[in-house]
């Protein structure tokens, strides 16, 4: 009998009974909540399979939950008395504060992430520099799939994913390119000569940005009515528009439009590809581009002689009434 106590004294550690019966009821938590864990998962996963961004915030619901309760259900396990949770707690704090200082004002960022929610799934946010699509929020970092980054144009996907801290909310100021409206402001600048006939082309424009450019008045108004109880966004015009400009090289005619900031690349190939079927058909509208102009005058009866050799001949410029006009792109 003596030799039975001795083994089972060895295998539990020398612990005692109130020692073993935590270790068991921990486990059997643990064991509860993985198959609530499982139970819940395959819940949501059969409710909202079709859609993909419910079915990320339902998944990351029941992880957190289940971390919650098992943080809850295994403290009241272990911690006895409030006297020892106040020092378990207070002894931990002291450490952490100290040790973990960054993963701290991460896990802060993510409560104001998931509190104030300055940017949701999906969005398009920019930070720091970077522009990117949000695709996952975490409790210490976020993930956005990258656009523009100069490596393409018309902030398109470069196929690369940026993890940044959830910290750098309170270091930087956060763009977000659909909270409020979902659409952006996007402006096309086309430069006739000003030799053209930019009345003209104006018109051909305006016909053209009324025709393709997306139409967003009613869905912007829905918007609008929408978030007007946390922002003041007044918008009384959201229709396209071409404003009037003088440059260097010619008469800027300014396309003004406001579109999905995902379609802003398809959009501009639209109106650009009217403008030039539309220009084309004219000979008094030309693009203007950078050029250079040199007007050589020739002068009559002019005696031209070396200055250093007096022996030379004199040569008298003939009467000539033109000039040279050449250009350099």
């Amino acid at each position: 009998m003596d030799t039975i106590t001795e083994a089972l004294r060895i295998f539990y550690f020398d612990l005692t009974d109130q020692q073993q019966s935590q270790i068991v009821s921990t486990a059997v938590v643990v064991l509860l909540i993985i198959v609530f864990r499982f139970i819940a998962m395959r819940i949501v996963h059969r409710r909202y399979q079709t859609n993909s961004r419910a079915l990320y915030n339902g998944r990351k619901t029941v992880q957190y939950t289940s971390i919650v309760l098992g943080v809850i259900l295994i403290g009241r396990i272990w911690l006895i008395g409030v006297q020892a949770l106040l020092t378990y707690l207070g002894l931990v704090s002291a450490g952490i504060a100290i040790a973990l200082q960054d993963p701290i004002v991460n896990l802060a960022g993510w409560l104001f992430i998931i509190s104030r929610r300055p940017f949701v799934m999906g969005d398009r946010v920019q930070i720091e520099g970077m522009t990117g699509d949000v695709i996952d929020i975490r409790p210490f970092q976020f993930s956005m799939l990258e656009v523009g980054a100069g490596r393409v144009y018309s902030e398109q996907s470069t196929g690369r994913i940026i993890h940044v801290p959830n910290g750098e909310v309170f270091r930087n100021a956060v763009i977000n390119t659909h909270q409020g409206l979902p659409y952006i402001w996007n402006e096309l600048n086309v430069t006739v000569t000003f030799e053209s006939d930019w009345r003209k082309a104006k018109s051909l424009l305006v016909d053209i940005v009324d025709r393709l450019a997306p139409d967003v008045t009613q869905a912007a108004q829905q918007y609008l009515r929408r978030v007007e109880k946390r922002f003041v966004i007044n918008y009384d015009n959201v229709k396209p528009v071409v404003y009037t400009a003088v440059g260097d090289s010619g008469v800027i005619l300014t396309l003004r439009y406001m579109v999905d900031p995902r379609r802003r690349r398809g959009s501009e190939q639209t109106l650009w590809e009217a403008t030039l079927a539309a220009f084309e058909k004219y000979d008094n509208i030309d693009f203007a581009y950078p050029t250079q102009r040199e007007f050589i005058h020739h002068m009559e009866g002019k005696h031209l002689r070396p200055k250093d050799d007096e022996d030379a001949p004199t040569i008298v410029a003939r009467p000539v009434e033109w000039s040279q006009s050449r250009e350099k792109k």
